[in-house]
């Protein structure tokens, strides 16, 4: 039986740092009102010649500089992200491009900010079936652009970066499993109207359409810690372990209220919790991977560690993985 294995990580972050007291000067907020609801402090913002692309670039020339891996060893190319830098060609293949992957498939996956759980799920069918040997999953985003800076509800929490690993067929245990879920039914909590079906010819288009992020906090709130709650057990009841069993749990950084409250419910000390969300804000599919990439630099994470992410995004979407380290 072939596993898909984590070989190599890697990650970008931009120079340009927002503080809540920079926020301050743009939106009626204060930084004690933002640290108390968020447990956020700073976020990272893309300078005018920095895209979604170019930071996914960043982050996987690092991942495959850590996996020992040359790019055109590359199979596989897939993108979690929002915010491509165009409705087409998708991010995937500008990146594939950039790397000088060559013929190597790329697609992208709009899973919001559980895209990368969603890409490394799709990534682990290709492996175990046998079609990829090496993969590369990236999740990058950069959400100040589809960020309404004058929505204080919104603008204190998104921010931008981007995460990447490479996936290898291995013998020995990767990702054990994978969860996905979605209810469209809840699509009007957390959404992002598409600029580029604007047209004069659509009767349903309303003012509210704008081409920025909208949310109703407190309903998702309630939502995400409910459905991560379900689908953490769901992966540990899949494979037989309990929370203690768990050396790792690597959240989607959303908002510490929803981290704390995760972990509470998984009976995880916060020890045990990979946490990046003071200092790098919301960034949606590239969370995970930011935060994961920065525990294996720091030698938080080893070889052998059980890990598991789980995120929650507009869809809404829900997921979670578990992973041999």
């Amino acid at each position: 039986m072939k596993y898909a294995k984590i070989s190599g990580t890697g990650s970008y972050l931009p120079k340009k740092i927002l503080t809540n007291y920079d926020l301050e000067k743009l939106v009626e907020t204060n930084h004690d009102w933002i640290l108390e609801r968020t447990g956020i402090i700073q976020r990272h913002i893309v300078s005018d010649d920095e895209t979604t692309v170019s930071m996914g670039v960043e982050a996987s020339l690092k991942a495959l500089e850590a996996a020992q891996c040359e790019a055109n060893d590359i199979d596989l190319v897939i993108v979690a992200t929002l915010t491509a830098d165009h409705t087409f060609p998708t991010a995937a293949c500008m990146i594939q491009k950039a790397l000088g992957i060559e013929k190597a498939g790329a697609f992208d996956v709009g899973a919001a900010c559980a895209g990368f759980v969603y890409a490394l799920s799709v990534a682990d069918k290709f492996i175990r079936a046998g079609d990829c040997k090496k993969i590369l999953v990236v999740g990058t985003e950069a959400m100040s652009r589809v960020t309404d800076w004058q929505d204080r509800a919104t603008c204190v929490l998104f921010a931008d970066g981007a995460g990447a690993v490479v996936l290898e067929a291995s013998d020995e245990p990767g990702i054990l499993s994978t969860h996905l879920h979605s209810d469209g039914g809840y699509d009007e909590l957390l959404f992002c109207a598409n600029p580029t079906v604007r047209s004069p010819f659509n009767p349903k288009q309303t003012s509210i359409d704008s081409p920025a992020i909208q949310m109703r906090g407190n309903e998702v709130f309630k939502l995400a810690v409910n459905t991560l709650s379900e689908v953490v057990d769901e992966a540990l009841q899949k494979n037989k372990l309990t929370s203690e069993d768990i050396h790792w749990l690597i959240p989607h950084q959303a908002n510490m209220r929803i981290i704390q409250a995760t972990a509470k419910k998984l009976k995880a000390p916060i020890e045990k919790v990979v946490v990046t969300v003071h200092k790098q804000g919301n960034t949606s599919s590239a969370s995970i991977p930011l935060a994961l990439d920065e525990a294996v630099r720091d030698g938080r994470v080893q070889r052998g560690h059980k890990i598991l992410m789980e995120s929650f995004g507009g869809g809404i979407v829900w997921g979670a993985t578990l992973i041999a380290y």
